[in-house]
């Protein structure tokens, strides 16, 4: 078996000698550099891989994708598309090979898109950038997705979640260009659910919550737009939305609705306690979190978000609690918060705080404990794909 890693890269000589340690498992490293002005191309080709350089003018992500596919040798088996600041985790190539059989058109694996504080993974999910050669092409102009160009609907598609690919991009690489390849990929083709549904996302990331309740709302409307984790996360960006705009029973409304449509899922859960948490409905708070916090099962899609699975809902839970005067579970959802995120300072003091009361006191609610660290609004972005 023959594997072909293929990327874009510009002024990424930061990440080369990393990202090249990881890829060399493969037979070929192929990058098409599309204007670096730093020493990427020569770091690059020193190191071994075959580099071409384009400039794509307008630029879009899926016709960068697909000239870097250009350069696969013809004789490859596997393609394996990855960027500069991803690195796979020793032994991928082993995995690879025993998870690919005859006919197998795609694979999908592990993608670790963030991590948390302390260095521990945050959102994860399933990604599947490893596919046949001749099969698919990149379409779209940011958020870009494999398609495949023989019109067919099924295909052999198996999964590896051992083979491991870690995200650890530069904090400073500005998203500035993402915003406009969406509108443009909602103009070149309106009717697509999944464009309607990120553009109304990246609205929310930048805080424009009116451009962002409008575009969800279309999203939603979509006769097609059935997939149901998916549909969830935009119920849930609604009731963020609506929380921003001071505009508490529509953050609640849409956070239950989100409930209803994935209530296997645990964000939700989480999204509806951050409304109550909102409204300081303390009880609401509690119930949501318990509800919450019994989903032990995470969702394998782009759709999982780190927060709903650290500490907040024990931290918001014990501060509710606290506020109700149940300094008992106040205190046993606070050891579980600290638990999750031992060094957190914020958590440590709380802890000490609840342990230091002995009795339910008006006069001491509201003084002494630090609030949970909830959204502001504007979150980061999740990244990822529709698995």
């Amino acid at each position: 078996m023959k594997i072909c890693v293929y990327a874009i890269a510009k002024n990424e000589e930061q990440f080369v000698d990393r990202w090249m340690d990881s890829m060399r498992e493969a037979d070929w490293v192929c990058v098409l550099d599309t204007g670096s002005t730093d020493r990427t191309v020569e770091k690059l080709a020193d190191r071994g891989a075959i580099v071409q350089q384009e400039i794509i003018s307008p630029w879009r992500f899926d016709a960068a994708r697909n000239r870097s596919m250009d350069l696969i040798p013809q004789d490859t088996d596997v393609c394996v598309c990855t960027d500069l600041d991803e690195v796979f985790r020793p032994g991928w190539r082993t995995r690879l090979e025993e998870a690919w059989r005859e006919g197998t058109e795609q694979l999908r694996y592990t993608y670790i898109w963030n991590w948390d504080a302390k260095g521990q993974p945050g959102t994860t999910f399933l990604q599947e950038k490893i596919h046949a050669p001749g099969v698919f092409r990149w379409v779209h102009p940011v958020h870009e997705v494999l398609q495949r160009t023989d019109g067919r609907q099924a295909w052999d598609v198996r999964s590896d979640p051992g083979i491991v690919l870690e995200h650890h991009p530069d904090p400073k690489k500005s998203r500035a260009e993402y915003l406009p390849l969406l509108e443009l990929s909602v103009r070149e083709d309106p009717e697509d659910d999944r464009n309607a549904h990120y553009l109304g996302r990246e609205y929310l990331f930048r805080g424009r919550w009116d451009d962002a309740i409008r575009q969800l709302k279309r999203h939603l409307d979509m006769p097609w737009a059935t997939w149901k984790p998916e549909r969830c996360a935009s119920m849930r960006f609604l009731s963020r939305c609506y929380l921003a705009k001071g505009n508490l029973r529509n953050g609640m409304v849409w956070a239950l609705r989100a409930i209803a449509e994935a209530p296997e899922l645990r964000e939700p859960w989480v999204q509806a306690q951050e409304a109550a948490y909102a409204a300081e409905d303390w009880a609401g708070v509690c119930y949501f979190g318990q509800k919450a916090v019994r989903i032990t099962e995470k969702s394998g899609t782009y759709i999982n978000e780190a927060q709903a699975w650290g500490s907040y809902p024990w931290d918001a839970m014990a501060y509710a609690y606290y506020q109700i005067g149940d300094l008992r579970a106040a205190r046993a959802c606070g050891e579980q918060a600290l638990r999750l995120e031992p060094e957190d300072r914020r958590l440590q003091n709380n802890m000490k705080f609840y342990g230091a009361l002995r009795e339910p006191s008006a006069q001491a609610r509201g003084v002494g404990a630090e609030v949970p660290l909830g959204r502001s609004g504007v979150c980061e972005d999740e990244g990822g794909r529709r698995a």
